[in-house]
């Protein structure tokens, strides 16, 4: 099944379709000139773009999405390969050997090379937090080799959290914004993202460390179906409940607290996914029942580098908000400040 786009996400792509890298036309009697796009944008595949979105606006060179490898036994393959998930989903079944790796230097260098071959002016690079994985290291040494100002970013989260972040980007190249600009506005939108996931089993966070070995006991000797979250990068564990029912009810209140807190009309829900599709769309579709007024959320599996980590059956939420900036005030970039961290209502009895 395709990945699904709420209302706001089409208006985006509609709004980027209209703007283009080369020259401004001339602008008839009335009309506004549109903006020249200056600043190309780079992420990595961890940022769980929808394939056709990616496809939509890496045409012109304005966004390049530089893959993330995932091992398979001695088999390195890379995102978008087309027997990846289904070969990674056997594996993680089968208990085999599943790796991770960061993106090399010098595949960066090619992307900030493109752009600048392009005529873009400068770039900036959104990349998984480097409390998951070394790539922002990799951009970093890459930027420096280049002759085309890198501006590298540490997404501090992953998923559509770094996406919603990325999309923001984009909007605000696509309205003239600096560099800086555009690197201030991603950064505020993320940090009024949040990560909520559920997975069945630690055991592959464990394998991966991206959680200590005495937090996946927990979850396998006292049958704990803990709720996590990402905070400033890292993964982290905020609600522990004794069943899965339990853990994806208890999922959907945090989510609905969370949305509820966020301003009217701007709130945006994505849901992520790896081998359970039809559970996805279920949560989905309860989200929409206690989110009223938020547009429906995206459904998409988890790219192949966070889903070798996750494991089989994770479900993923991201809250975020709109990715249109607001028009600039004569003192500042027109960026709003970021709210304090949202704080999960309180447990459920019994749990």
């Amino acid at each position: 099944m395709p990945d699904r786009e709420p209302p706001a996400w089409v208006w985006l792509k509609e709004r980027l379709s209209r703007l283009r890298q080369s020259t401004t036309p001339v602008p008839a009697a009335g009309e506004a000139a549109a903006a020249v796009v200056r600043t190309a944008v780079v992420t990595d595949s961890a940022a769980a773009l929808p394939a056709a979105w990616v496809t939509d606006f890496a045409a012109d060179g304005r966004l390049a999405v530089v893959p993330m490898p995932v091992m398979v036994g001695e088999e390195i393959y890379g995102e978008g390969e087309d027997d990846i998930m289904e070969t990674l989903a056997l594996a993680l079944a089968s208990g085999s050997s599943v790796k991770t790796s960061r993106p090399s230097p010098g595949q960066f260098e090619q992307a900030y090379i493109a752009a600048q071959r392009r005529g873009f002016e400068s770039v900036v690079s959104i990349h998984i937090s480097s409390e998951l994985s070394g790539t922002v290291d990799a951009a970093r040494l890459a930027a420096a080799r280049v002759g085309i100002p890198v501006d590298v970013v540490d997404s501090r989260t992953v998923g559509m959290a770094q996406g919603m972040g990325v999309q923001s980007a984009l909007v605000a190249a696509a309205d003239g914004r600096t560099a800086a600009e555009v690197r201030a506005f991603a950064e505020e939108r993320m940090a009024r993202t949040k990560v909520y996931f559920y997975v069945p089993s630690l055991e592959q966070l464990r394998r991966g460390g991206r959680i200590g070995t005495a937090a996946s006991l927990l979850g396998t000797v006292l049958a704990i179906k803990p709720i996590l979250a990402v905070d400033d990068g890292r993964i982290v564990p905020l609600e522990k409940v004794r069943s899965a029912a339990k853990a994806i009810a208890r999922l959907e209140e945090i989510v609905a607290a969370d949305v509820a807190s966020r301003p009217a009309g701007q709130q945006r829900l994505a849901v992520h996914h790896f081998g359970n599709l039809a559970e996805a769309e279920m949560l989905a579709a309860r989200l929409a029942e206690k989110c009223l007024g938020c547009p429906p959320a995206q459904i998409s599996a988890l790219p192949a580098v966070l889903a070798a980590h996750a494991g089989l059956g994770v479900l993923a939420v991201i809250v975020g908000e709109s990715s249109t900036p607001v028009p600039p005030g004569p003192d500042s970039a027109g960026l709003p400040e970021a709210p304090s961290a949202v704080e999960p209502p309180p447990p459920a009895a019994g749990d």
